[in-house]
């Protein structure tokens, strides 16, 4: 089932907003806090470790009860349903988004076309532990015999966006492995990185969905050159694994076809880092802190599916984004983190998050007449 195109602007929830935004709009944040000691008890969220502390914006509680509202009329509660059903959501191109499945438990049951794809999910988890393992304790050599110490990632996108933000966000538990990541076709990059390299030791890990994206390709065939000026082609097998569907070029390119991890058309690549894609985190920092990360993941997921929404954090935070886009006109969005392990979530976001809502058409495939999203950006604090 496909989710209900409801415009948000014709609901009545949205014309009661633009009545009390006239009302809010010169609103005082130090009256606001001034006339009431509780403000910040009564506008935060506490979910396990998290706080979300949203009082210091310009809302009071008719501003979060109307938003409520907009929330129950848009049928969102319906459209987050279908979302973790699989059900086929990505109507362009008729396609379940199911990167939540890539966290479930083992016992869970999600369908795509009448089949349950978790048995299939921990397939691939099993082959990234049992991989990641070989390669972390120096089971598995490189062509002259020594075990690997550095690997290198080439993807572009959320083939590189994801994994290169988590890695440097997990680096405290960082592992005897280098990872380097390349994704920019200009040569720079590339040169510029394998100049450190020994290819007796350096693993390289392929990202491609279709095994054609050009950059990546260009890429990978720059590293191939290098590598064979100091090895032979068979030696190729030992040094370059794949994370495709694409087969066939992936054999051609001289990939042992063991070596090379599925993933699936209902996972968008700019949410993949949770699929295979993030081989390069397993590596990165082993295969049971990237099961970790799953499991964390599958706790927020649960909390979004099931929470109600005035106690639901994403859901609060995608309203306040709405209403200050919308109604204050407010198109810009900045994320600080203040803390340097996270300097790469903001470029990671901003494909997430533009990428995803930053739509002109609506699902009817009608022009929009309000804000889809907004424009990211930010540095560490």
């Amino acid at each position: 089932m496909a989710l209900q195109n409801i415009n948000p602007t014709t609901t009545l929830a949205w014309q009661n907003l633009q009545k009390h935004f006239q009302e809010m709009q010169n609103a005082s944040m130090s009256a606001m806090f001034s006339e009431d000691n509780t403000r910040a008890t009564q506008f935060h969220l506490q979910w396990n470790d998290f706080v979300v502390d949203y009082s210091k914006n310009i809302i009071n509680q008719k501003t979060i009860d109307l938003l409520l509202e907009l929330a129950n009329e848009a049928q969102l509660k319906e459209a987050i349903a279908k979302y973790f059903d699989g059900d086929i959501i990505n109507q362009t191109e008729n396609r379940a988004v199911l990167h939540t499945a890539l966290r479930a438990t083992a016992t869970s049951s999600i369908k795509v076309d009448g089949k349950n794809v978790v048995p299939e999910i921990y397939e691939v988890k099993n082959k990234i532990k049992n991989f990641t393992n070989e390669v972390v304790n120096g089971d598995r050599k490189g062509f002259t015999g020594k075990p690997f110490t550095d690997v290198v990632n080439i993807g572009i996108g959320g083939s590189d966006l994801g994994p290169a933000m988590a890695v440097e966000a997990l680096q405290f538990y960082k592992n005897n492995l280098n990872i380097h990541f390349v994704s920019n076709v200009d040569g720079d990059h590339v040169n510029e990185i394998i100049k450190k390299l020994n290819p007796e030791t350096t693993l390289f890990v392929i990202v491609s969905k279709t095994f054609t994206t050009q950059e990546t390709l260009t890429n990978s065939e720059t590293i191939r050159k290098w590598f064979l000026q100091s090895a032979k082609q068979e030696d190729v097998a030992k040094h370059f694994v794949a994370v495709s569907t694409n087969i066939k070029n992936v054999t051609e390119f001289g990939i042992n076809p063991e070596n090379v991890f599925p993933m699936w058309d209902w996972v968008g690549g700019r949410f993949s880092l949770w699929s295979a894609v993030g081989l390069s985190i397993s590596l990165a920092v082993g295969f049971d802190n990237f099961d970790e990360l799953l499991i964390g993941a599958n706790e927020m997921d649960n909390h979004f599916k099931t929470a109600d929404f005035d106690k639901n954090i994403p859901v609060t935070l995608a309203l306040l984004s709405i209403w200050y886009n919308n109604f204050f006109g407010s198109e810009s969005e900045a994320l600080i983190p203040y803390t340097q392990y996270l300097q790469k979530l903001a470029p990671y976001l901003q494909q997430a998050t533009m990428e995803s809502n930053g739509k002109s058409v609506g699902r009817d495939g009608k022009p929009v007449n309000y804000q889809t999203g907004t424009i990211i950006w930010g540095e560490p604090g």
